[in-house]
């Protein structure tokens, strides 16, 4: 089955002050999403300015109308998109 990674990079430096509540939101969102099997892996970067998240059994197009659907989304510096073919 193929996958979508997308890349979020947030604007760390201009983040609003009910950021904390932004980010109990969008973990709610992605358990959603993974509890429905649409998300297969989370990653956080270390530098804690975005995620990668690795969408299966949805189109590319499809990770985007979720993607923009993140609360964390409104804080974009940039978001790319790659689809993904699951060798082992």
């Amino acid at each position: 089955m193929n996958r979508v990674l997308a890349i979020l990079t947030i604007d760390t430096d201009n983040l609003p002050a009910n950021f904390q509540e932004i980010i109990k939101h969008e973990q709610e969102v992605v358990a959603q999403w993974k509890a429905e099997g649409i998300l297969e892996h989370l990653f956080l970067r270390q530098t804690r300015n975005g995620a990668l998240l690795i969408f299966e059994g949805v189109e590319e197009e499809a990770a985007q109308k979720l993607m923009e659907t993140l609360p964390l989304y409104q804080l974009k510096k940039s978001v790319e998109y790659f689809n993904l073919m699951k060798q082992f």
